[in-house]
């Protein structure tokens, strides 16, 4: 029925952006346009840009990798499944980069230089060769750290964010991808994509991922000036820290994700 394949071309799109990548840095630049005082519909502007940013990388990393995802047999993935074509995501992924540039362009020159070539220029190049090497946390460090600066270049009076958010956001970005690789460490391997966390293994990046966003935590806190707020978080993200090294199962992960979860917050509260 051409009812049903609709509905599964659209399922199959929707998975292969990634989703919970793509949901979360999209939130992110919500709040963070909320924080800096942007009006609702240049925030909606920035946020939009950014959406379509990272659709082109979520649909251009399972292109990427639609072969090798064939090959170890991931139900998990659409292309490899058939519930979408590759054709279909290519050209999805086409009208997502134009709709990216001409939205960025409309945020400033300023915001438009960083989101395209510090954000979407770097996720691409993560997808097509950063990923396999030793530098594969590199492209996270520069996407994330530019992000806030989008948000805050597009303001009527660009400005950049101060140190100590930069440096909060690359933290952030690199925690973000130890903890996002560490699910497919086996499967990546089997076709041939070793990054740096496949080169530590999976009992070395169980300790490094919570390790990188606690230091995170120590920047957030202490950077705009230590007080209750800094101490409650850097308190709440040690114990997270403890329980993350210290216990097994599921509970480690969840753990990490919390630490990466105040970071967001106190980016978003303390910016």
């Amino acid at each position: 029925m051409p009812g049903s394949r609709v509905a599964r071309t659209t399922r199959g799109l929707a998975l292969a952006c990634h989703p919970g990548p793509t949901v979360a840095v999209t939130v992110l630049t919500a709040l963070l346009a909320w924080s800096v005082g942007h009006t609702l519909p240049r925030g909606a502007l920035v946020t939009a840009a950014v959406l379509t940013g990272q659709l082109s990388i979520g649909w251009s990393n399972d292109l990427v990798d639609a072969r090798r995802d064939r090959a170890v047999g991931r139900r998990d993935k659409p292309i490899a499944r058939g519930d979408v074509t590759a054709g279909t995501v290519r050209a999805a992924t086409g009208t997502a980069l134009l709709a990216c540039v001409v939205l960025s362009l409309a945020c400033g020159p300023a915001a438009a230089a960083v989101h395209l070539l510090l954000g979407v220029a770097w996720g691409w190049a993560y997808n097509l060769w950063f990923k396999r090497t030793d530098l594969s946390p590199l492209p996270y460090a520069v996407a994330f750290a530019a992000l806030p600066a989008v948000v805050t270049l597009a303001l009527p009076t660009p400005t950049w964010p101060t140190p100590w958010v930069l440096l909060t956001g690359a933290l952030l970005g690199v925690g973000a991808h130890l903890l996002n690789t560490l699910p497919d460490l086996a499967d990546d391997e089997a076709t041939g994509v070793r990054g740096l966390p496949h080169r530590l293994g999976a009992r070395r990046v169980r300790w490094l991922a919570p390790g990188v966003l606690l230091l995170g935590t120590v920047v957030a806190a202490y950077g705009p000036g230590m007080d209750s707020a800094g101490w409650a978080l850097l308190v709440a993200c040690l114990v997270l820290a403890v329980v993350a090294v210290t216990t097994r199962g599921r509970l480690p992960f969840v753990a990490a994700i919390g630490i990466a979860l105040a970071n967001v917050l106190a980016l978003v509260v303390r910016a």
